[in-house]
């Protein structure tokens, strides 16, 4: 079988009731446009998350399911997913089913608008469907970002993004890397580009995430990666 253009990978934590929707809305999505598989990261969920994705796999040919055997955190699932796919772009939902595959197009068609020095398009929840308390954390941490990465991505927290699969795997990995792309790809040598789209209440489960923890790891995230940024050094390369 020859690869895929796309991977769809989903990191999932305790997520039971929101995989089969996502999946359904991932297939409908995509289906037709583009050749694509979907790449649910189960992060060793406590409920019945990974029989819920075993049993959708003799439904939905393009699944295929990995399982962490120890929980590893968000960053790990998607780097994960993203060695296992067999894609050359890489696209990334949350698995809450906040975020909306319909957009999946959206980001595909600003790809191929783009210059191809851009390689990371990412989601921009202009209309935020979160509590205002997680809207007010996420609008001061976005501003010291941006203050001290100058990323110029007013987003970064947005699950659902698409970037080149080479690019990624080359770029340093650190717990919590998920919300630093932009930055990240930035330090590469590469152009990002932040996408209008929607954004969607959770209707099942939790969120694992809260305030003040995100906060303190967020604090010591952002020393470490605005020290990459200015220890970074590149150059181009001749084969003579």
């Amino acid at each position: 079988m020859s690869p895929p253009e796309l991977s769809v990978v989903v990191p999932v934590f305790n997520e039971r009731d929101n995989i089969a929707p996502l999946v359904a809305e991932i297939v409908a999505a995509l289906r037709g446009r583009i050749a694509f598989e979907i790449v649910y990261v189960d992060d060793h969920s406590r409920d019945d998350s990974l029989a819920v994705l075993e049993g959708l796999k003799a439904q939905v040919p393009e699944l295929r399911v990995l399982h962490h055997v120890a929980q590893s955190g968000q960053s790990t699932a998607v780097r994960n997913g993203a060695k296992a796919a067999r894609g050359a772009w890489i696209a990334t939902l949350d698995g809450d089913g906040q975020n909306d595959p319909a957009d999946i197009p959206k980001l595909l068609a600003a790809r191929d608008a783009a210059a191809p020095e851009v390689k990371l398009f990412a989601g921009w929840r202009v209309d935020r469907q979160d509590s205002g308390s997680k809207r007010w954390a996420s609008r001061w941490a976005n501003r010291i970002r941006a203050r001290m990465l100058r990323d110029d991505t007013p987003d970064t927290g947005c699950g659902i993004k698409l970037f080149e699969r080479e690019v990624f795997l080359d770029l340093p990995y650190f717990d919590h890397m998920h919300r630093y792309l932009p930055a990240l790809v930035q330090r590469a040598g590469f152009k990002t580009v932040s996408v209008p789209v929607n954004h969607r209440q959770r209707t099942a489960g939790v969120s694992k995430y809260n305030n003040l923890g995100r906060a303190l790891v967020g604090i010591r995230d952002l020393r470490g990666v605005a020290w990459l940024i200015a220890r970074s050094r590149r150059t181009a390369v001749q084969e003579r």
